[in-house]
C-alpha cells in the first residue's frame, strides 16, 4: 500500500514559511500606505508650488502627472523589494516588461513624445483657440498623452499628442489681431460705389474694428449672376466674432434700405 501524503508536514512548512515572511509583508504594507500618503503629500506640495509661480499651465499639468507616475513606480519597486524580490532580478523583469510594453504600446510612446514636443516648441498653450485634426476648440488641458479641447458646443474633444505634433495646427490666438474676409454678391444693376461706401461706413462706425490697417473693399469677381465684393478688416482676437456678426447683420439691413440687391437662386415655375 502506497504511503499517503504527509499533509501535516506540508501544513507545518506552510505555517513556518508564513511566519518567516510575515514581518516582511507587514513592513511592505506599511511602506505601501506610507508611500501613498507621501505621494499625496508631494502632489499637494507640487500643486501649491505651481500655484505660487507663473509657469505655463500646460507645463504644470504635464509635470504634475509625470511626478505622480514616477513616484508610484518607485513605490512599487520598494514594496516588491521588501517582499524578498532581489532588486537586480526586479530590474531585469521591469526592463523586459518595459520592452514588451513599449513594442505593444508604440502609439502611446509616440503620444508621450508628442506631448514633450508640444511643451518644448509651444505651438499652442492652454486657453488658445486652435484648429487641428478636423476639430476646432479652446485648449483646456495638455496631459502626458493627449490634449483636451472644448468645442463651440462645449463638447470635450480629446486628441492624441502624437497626431497633434506631426500634423498641421492653426492657432487663432498666436497673434493679437486677426483679419476677417467677407464676400458679398450684389446685383449687376446695383451701384458698386454706393455698396463699397456702405461697407466702409459700417467698419468706420464699429469701434472694435481696427482703423490701422484700414478696412478694404474691392471687386473680387464678376460672377454669373452677381458682382462679388470682398470686405477685409482687422480686429483683436477677443473682438473678432462680435465684429464679424455685426458687419453681417448691418450690411444686409443697409443694403435693403439703399435698394442694393443681394442676388439669390430663384426657381420660376411656368404653368403648362
Amino acid at each position: 500500500m502506497e504511503d499517503l501524503p504527509n499533509y501535516d508536514k506540508h501544513i507545518e512548512n506552510a505555517i513556518n514559511w508564513f511566519w518567516e515572511i510575515f514581518p516582511d509583508v507587514i513592513t511592505a504594507i506599511i511602506i505601501l500606505i506610507a508611500g501613498f500618503w507621501f505621494i499625496k503629500f508631494i502632489n499637494r506640495l507640487t500643486r501649491k508650488f505651481f500655484d505660487n509661480k507663473d509657469y505655463d499651465l500646460a507645463l504644470e499639468s504635464f509635470l504634475k502627472q509625470l511626478i505622480s507616475i514616477g513616484l508610484k513606480v518607485i513605490l512599487f519597486v520598494a514594496v516588491v523589494t521588501q517582499l524578498g524580490v532581489e532588486s537586480s532580478s526586479l530590474l531585469a523583469v521591469i526592463g523586459s516588461a518595459g520592452l514588451a510594453i513599449g513594442l505593444a504600446l508604440q502609439g502611446s510612446l509616440a503620444n508621450f513624445a508628442g506631448g514633450i514636443l508640444i511643451l518644448f516648441f509651444k505651438p499652442f498653450k492652454i486657453g488658445d483657440f486652435i484648429s487641428a485634426q478636423g476639430v476646432d476648440g479652446t485648449v483646456k488641458e495638455i496631459t502626458i498623452f493627449t490634449t483636451k479641447l472644448n468645442t463651440f458646443g462645449n463638447q470635450l474633444a480629446i486628441i492624441p499628442n502624437g497626431q497633434l505634433s506631426n500634423n498641421n495646427i492653426i492657432n487663432y490666438n498666436a497673434e493679437e489681431t486677426r483679419r476677417d474676409k467677407i464676400d458679398i454678391g450684389i446685383g449687376y444693376g446695383s451701384n458698386i460705389k454706393e455698396a463699397k461706401d456702405i461697407l466702409l461706413q459700417i467698419c468706420q462706425e464699429k469701434t472694435t474694428i481696427l482703423k490701422d490697417p484700414e478696412p478694404q473693399v474691392f471687386v473680387g469677381e464678376l460672377g454669373d449672376s452677381s458682382v462679388n465684393l470682398t470686405l477685409r478688416f482687422w480686429a483683436k482676437n477677443e473682438d473678432f466674432w462680435e465684429a464679424h456678426f455685426f458687419v453681417m447683420e448691418e450690411l444686409k439691413s443697409r443694403f435693403d434700405k439703399a435698394n442694393i440687391e443681394i442676388p439669390f437662386p430663384q426657381r420660376v415655375m411656368h404653368k403648362a
